[in-house]
């Protein structure tokens, strides 16, 4: 599994360059992110190269900041992501939210799921010979 970072930030004009400014200041590379966002509120998911430094970044720039764990899975054809879909909905797991990413090294692109429970989410994917990595940089 890698870390990943989720901010909540206020639905303003220039806070997404406000998070990314105090990231790329500290040196730290964003992988992947996604947004959702509500009339007052976002939600900011991202892999970054660093999440240590990504963390504490956003949060001494005065963002709300959290960190979690999601599967990052390789996805080494175009039909791999209804592929890994198909074997977490034939495992009966309920998957949270996906977003595509890719890593440091732009290979491949990178599934990335939360679920009801991870680790047997992961073991089923590994076990269907899906490559599970530990982190995207």
């Amino acid at each position: 599994m890698v870390r990943q970072t989720v901010a909540f930030v206020e639905n303003r004009k220039g806070i997404m360059w406000q998070m990314t400014a105090a990231l790329r200041r500290e040196g730290i590379c964003i992988c992947g992110m996604s947004t959702v966002d509500s009339p007052e509120f976002g939600i900011v998911r991202m892999i970054a190269d660093k999440p240590d430094e990504a963390l504490r970044s956003l949060q001494t720039a005065g963002f709300v900041a959290k960190e979690c764990e999601v599967i990052a899975v390789r996805m080494a054809k175009p039909e791999d992501m209804e592929f890994i879909l198909q074997v977490v909905q034939d495992g009966n797991v309920n998957v949270n939210y996906f977003y595509s990413s890719f890593g440091s090294d732009l290979r491949s692109p990178i599934l990335i799921l939360n679920a009801a429970d991870m680790e047997e989410t992961e073991a089923m994917l590994l076990g269907h010979g899906f490559v599970c990595l530990d982190s995207v940089s």
